[in-house]
């Protein structure tokens, strides 16, 4: 099990808001389940890089957060799907102000990133 390194720092609200959104496919899961991608296997191939094991583990933190609730239905095969609260569903907004201004930013946020990485 992960044991943090560093202690919890949830002094204000962008303290908070990385606490509950940080990880590489966070962002993108809500988007996806927003969209109506709600079974595991939709949003794997959504995102293909991302390993399962890695979207689980983020579905399951989204899911502790209270982001998404997770439904389990009894049939064989399991079938699982997954949906945003109304608590996840007033993080859209906001996600879709932040892919905006990437899209408005693209060619200077490639630049800086191509740059960042050419660096390293």
């Amino acid at each position: 099990m992960y044991k943090r390194k560093m202690p919890l720092s949830l002094n204000c609200g962008l303290d908070l808001i990385g606490e509950v959104i940080y990880g590489k496919w966070k962002i993108r899961l809500l988007w996806f389940i927003n969209e109506g991608h709600k079974r595991p296997s939709e949003l794997q191939r959504k995102i293909p890089d991302a390993s399962r094991r890695v979207l689980n583990i983020q579905l399951t933190e989204l899911e502790e957060h209270e982001l998404i609730t997770k439904k389990i239905y009894p049939v064989v095969p399991p079938k699982v799907e997954y949906s945003l609260t109304e608590f996840g569903k007033t993080l859209i907004p906001v996600i879709s102000v932040l892919g905006q201004w990437g899209d408005e930013n693209q060619e200077r946020l490639r630049s800086v990133i191509l740059k960042r990485s050419e660096d390293l």
